[in-house]
């Protein structure tokens, strides 16, 4: 598989073709092959995990469990997952521009990690361009489920984002974010703190 220039340009954050750029069109096929590979073996089987490894690229991290249905754009060194990281069934990671999850990271079901944004002209949309800014996700945060996480976003470590929230824009570390659009609603005191 040929490497693209309008892969490098993905890579640093400018606009590209996303949807008739051939090198970039065989990733996500190869992604999306692995990802069906995961998604129909049994669970926890010798088969789902050899394909969880294709699609990560690397051996899968201590203690990460990845339920499925999962959903990867390309996989690879794009989406690194941390120690103890759970993802749970319906994820999806538009990972374009990367997604970078820290250690002890609850994921809860149909959550969506969305790094691309597209012209907001129809004319330069419709010829297939995007751009694709990368999520960080610090350690120990939980989302609840059906949370959406846009483009360029860093959520800090100790971070809880409630059921249902769309989050914008950054969220410093322990905070409690809520809201379409998440605002922070609270900060969590780690030390001390009842359940």
């Amino acid at each position: 598989m040929t490497l693209s220039n309008e892969r490098e340009k993905m890579l640093r954050g400018e606009w590209y073709d996303a949807n008739f750029d051939e090198g970039l069109c065989e990733e996500r096929r190869v992604a999306e092959r692995a990802c069906y590979d995961f998604n129909q073996t049994a669970p926890g089987s010798r088969e789902q995990m050899e394909a969880l490894r294709q699609i990560l690229g690397t051996e899968i991290p201590t203690g990460v469990t990845v339920l499925a249905p999962v959903y990867f754009d390309y996989g690879g060194e794009r989406t690194q997952l941390g120690e103890g990281t759970f993802v749970n069934h319906g994820a999806y990671f538009m990972d374009g521009g990367g997604i970078t999850i820290g250690r002890n990271v609850f994921i809860g079901p149909f959550c969506g990690f969305y790094t691309a944004s597209h012209p907001l002209a129809f004319a330069k949309r419709n010829e297939g361009l995007e751009k694709a800014l990368p999520i960080q996700v610090g350690d120990n945060c939980w989302f609840g489920a059906n949370v959406t996480v846009l483009p360029g976003v860093t959520i800090g470590s100790g971070c809880v984002i409630a059921a249902g929230s769309v989050v914008t824009k950054d969220i410093p570390e322990n905070s409690v974010a809520a809201g379409v659009p998440a605002v922070v609603k609270s900060k969590i005191k780690q030390e001390g703190e009842t359940i």
